[in-house]
């Protein structure tokens, strides 16, 4: 009877190296923000007058609402990295939810906001556009589907990665152990027992004959409240850190498109 103990597969992970690298990433969508927050300057000083009409058009406080849900989803998320790092995955799990739910509230309310003005004829091309509005609104309702537009691609995004993180935190990890050919056959006629540490029996395989040409042991755990991939934190937190970027990001974009009036 042979025993196999103490055996792992070792993982190295750069914490500090994926953070920078997020913050990285996070300078280079502020970037692109930056220009467009440029841009709208530059003809909301040109047309001021047509952009305070213009704004008369857009529903405040459909706006006001979906401020509130990202402000929400923002405390919820750091709710859910909080109560991760406490060990308290359950916990975590029920803000991170929360906030995937919130920011699919907000993209339905934008989908019903913009569905109101495509409606009406109000969209980018459109001939009542051009024949109702000046040169300065239209400006300003092209800028409005393009900055709100290219920020809720962000809110997709960031439901995606919220739901791909809730998947690994709740995921059965494997690890999987060959054993050579060359130690195949010396244990021949053996039945392969695996322990832990203790010597607490394991698994029982069955016996090892001459049909046996190779053998490859797959071990899947289940991580307790204590016990959880360490890494998932990390994860998680520049999850957390794109999240909130994409609520500070509308909450620019709410003053200048609906408060302007």
């Amino acid at each position: 009877m042979t025993g196999i103990t103490d055996f792992a597969i070792e993982k190295h992970i750069d914490y500090t190296g994926a953070k920078i690298g997020m913050w990285l990433f996070l300078f280079t969508e502020l970037l692109l923000f930056g220009g467009m927050f440029l841009l709208y300057s530059v003809y909301r000083y040109k047309f001021p007058d047509d952009f305070h009409i213009a704004a008369y058009e857009l529903n405040q406080m459909m706006g006001a609402i979906n401020t509130i849900i990202l402000l929400t989803s923002s405390l919820t998320m750091a709710l859910s990295i909080t109560a991760l790092r406490k060990a308290n995955k359950r916990l975590s799990n029920i803000f991170l939810m929360t906030t995937i739910v919130l920011g699919i509230i907000f993209l339905i309310n934008k989908y019903f906001e913009w569905s109101a003005k495509i409606e009406h004829g109000i969209y980018p091309n459109s001939n009542f556009l051009a024949e109702s509005f000046s040169k300065g609104e239209t400006l300003f309702f092209g800028l409005y589907y393009a900055m709100t537009g290219i920020h809720g691609l962000h809110v997709i995004v960031g439901v995606v990665v919220l739901s791909v993180m809730l998947y690994l935190m709740n995921r059965q990890p494997t690890s999987q152990y060959a054993i050579e050919p060359a130690r195949v056959d010396k244990l021949r006629g053996s039945r392969l027992i695996i322990t832990d540490n203790s010597g607490k029996k394991l698994w029982d395989g069955a016996l090892i004959d001459e049909s046996v040409r190779r053998i490859s042991i797959t071990f899947k755990y289940y991580p307790t409240q204590e016990k959880f991939d360490k890494s998932n934190i990390t994860k998680l937190e520049n999850s957390g850190l794109y999240w909130h970027l994409v609520d500070i990001i509308w909450i620019f974009l709410f003053p200048l498109f609906y408060l302007v009036t």
